[in-house]
């Protein structure tokens, strides 16, 4: 457990490669004061639209809002949702290289918002075509030179096809290699530093645990099938768990309100690749990560947390 007089690092020079699917997360924000006389359905009257980068692009700009240095890499359609992505993280500090493959619809999430809930969430989604994923990988290549910790965010979009060659390429390098997976095969993570599923991910992989004692081996079963160094289980409002193999540790959850989760698995791997990348220790990684994660949940949909609110947090 790290000391109560903890400081955060300067996380400047860490230099962080992320990999995975990214998506443009679109915000229509409206006032609801009638039912449809079409349909029993409320009608939304749009005000304000907002687009945030979510997905791998949050995991970037969540680190890059930390002070890291990011490099991003994707793929994306030749369409308006992936040059508005490009946009968005070039505002973001994020060197971001997104492959344009014309086949495909850049992943798009919209939620209609109206009186401060999702009344309804609209997913535009075609998974890449094999010439883009392999220029991919030779660019990834090439950029883990310059890279002290990958992370390779999975959402399940096929942006990832290569994902056991680009740990494979990233380990033989000494690069660590935090991975967000998606899924109930978790065969193609084997060889990573760690990966970070939340509870009910988990749930899907290892079965339903009756307590603690439970839940521990078969993280470690897991952990020992995949030969990770670590697998970090975010647990909701029972905070985050981390084995290893000297054992387990555990953080209790730092929620002060929970206003909106999407998004905050984003948060807590970028927190922790920044924190490794610098040489931190485990457990202080996941204490960071932790509140970070309990900042982001106070926040409407995929937000950052400043190196100045985590810093505020810590103290």
């Amino acid at each position: 457990m790290p000391s109560s007089h903890f400081s955060l690092p300067d996380l400047s020079a860490a230099r962080l490669l992320v990999v995975g699917d990214v998506m443009l997360d679109r915000y229509w924000f409206g006032d609801v004061s009638r039912i449809s006389p079409e349909a029993p359905v409320p009608v939304v009257k749009v005000e304000k639209s907002e687009e945030r980068p979510g997905g791998a692009a949050n995991v970037a700009r969540n680190a890059a809002a930390l002070g890291a240095q990011v490099s991003l890499l994707s793929v994306v359609g030749d369409d308006e949702a992936g040059a508005t992505l490009g946009r968005l993280m070039e505002g973001e500090n994020v060197r971001a290289s997104l492959h344009r493959d014309a086949a495909i619809s850049t992943t798009v999430k919209l939620r209609v918002i109206g009186r401060q809930q999702q009344l309804l969430r609209i997913d535009f989604e075609t998974a890449p075509s094999h010439e883009v994923l392999r220029a991919k990988l030779a660019e990834f290549e090439k950029l883990l030179p310059e890279c002290d910790v990958v992370v390779l965010s999975d959402y399940g979009k096929g942006g990832l096809a290569h994902i056991a060659e680009m740990i494979r390429l990233a380990r033989a390098t000494g690069k660590r290699v935090l991975v967000d997976p998606k899924g109930d095969d978790y065969s193609k993570y084997a060889g990573a530093s760690a990966i970070t599923p939340n509870r009910a991910e988990l749930r899907e992989v290892v079965g339903r645990w009756t307590g603690e004692a439970d839940l521990a081996v078969r993280a470690e079963k897991l952990r020992n099938e995949l030969a990770l160094d670590a697998l970090l289980v975010t647990r909701s409002e029972e905070g985050m768990s981390l084995f290893r193999a000297g054992g387990a540790f555990h953080e209790p959850a730092r929620a002060l309100e929970v206003y909106d989760v999407s998004g905050a698995g984003d948060t807590v791997i970028a927190t922790l690749a920044a924190m490794l990348a610098v040489g931190s220790a485990w457990e202080d990684a996941v204490h960071v990560a932790n509140l970070a994660g309990g900042i982001v949940v106070g926040k409407l949909g995929t937000a950052v947390v400043t190196r100045d609110e985590l810093g505020a947090a810590l103290n």
